[in-house]
C-alpha cells in the first residue's frame, strides 16, 4: 500500500494515541517516544495491515505491545495527573457557583488518583472503553485478549475504581474532621 494510505489512516489517531500513551507511561516525554516508536513500527509493518479491518485497533495494539516491551511498561509504577485544562477549557454552566465547580474538580481529581492506582491491565481496558470510546471488539483486538476477558476486566476495573474513590473520599473526610478547630 502507498505511503499516502498509511498517512491517511494513521494521522487522525495521533492525539488519542498520545493521550493513551500518557496514561500508560505517566510521563509526557516517554509518551512522545512511545507514540513515535508506534508510528515507526506501524509504518514498517503497514504491509501486514489487512485493508478493510480495524486500523485503530491495529495501531493501538502496536502501541500497547511497544509499551509492554519497554522498561516503563514492565515497571509501570510512577504516576502523573492528566491535565485536562490544558486540552480543553471547562466552562461553567450559568447555574454553577464557584463552590459547585470546586466540588466537580475535586471529584475528578479523586477519579484521576483512583485510576492511577489501578493495575495496568485494568487501567488500559477502562481507558480504551471510557476515554477512547472503543467497542469491546476493538479493545479485544487492540489488547489481543478474548472479548469475555475485556468484559470481565472492565467490570473489575470499574469495581476497583469505585472502591478506590470511596476509600480516598473516606480518608479525606477523616482528615477534614481531624483538622477542624475545636472550640
Amino acid at each position: 500500500m502507498p505511503l499516502g494510505a498509511f498517512e491517511r489512516l494513521a494521522m487522525p489517531h495521533f492525539e488519542r494515541l498520545y493521550n493513551f500513551a500518557c496514561w500508560l507511561t505517566h510521563d509526557r516525554d516517554e509518551a512522545e517516544d512511545l507514540v513515535q516508536e508506534t508510528y515507526v513500527k506501524a509504518l514498517k509493518g503497514f504491509s501486514s495491515f489487512q485493508p478493510g479491518t480495524n486500523f485503530r485497533a491495529w495501531i493501538y495494539k502496536i502501541l500497547r505491545n511497544s509499551f509492554l516491551t519497554s522498561r516503563t511498561g514492565l515497571k509501570g509504577t510512577t504516576t502523573v495527573p492528566l491535565d485536562l485544562e490544558a486540552d480543553e477549557p471547562i466552562l461553567p454552566r450559568a447555574a454553577d457557583t464557584p463552590e459547585s465547580i470546586l466540588l466537580q474538580r475535586s471529584d475528578w481529581q479523586l477519579v484521576e488518583q483512583a485510576l492511577e492506582q489501578l493495575p495496568v491491565a485494568y487501567r488500559e481496558v477502562l481507558l480504551l472503553c471510557e476515554v477512547e470510546e472503543m467497542s469491546y471488539q476493538e479493545i479485544s483486538a487492540a489488547l489481543s485478549i478474548p472479548m469475555g476477558t475485556v468484559m470481565s476486566r472492565l467490570s473489575r476495573a470499574r469495581q476497583a475504581l469505585r472502591a478506590e474513590v470511596q476509600t480516598t473520599k473516606s480518608a479525606k473526610a477523616q482528615e477534614m474532621q481531624g483538622s477542624e478547630p475545636r472550640g
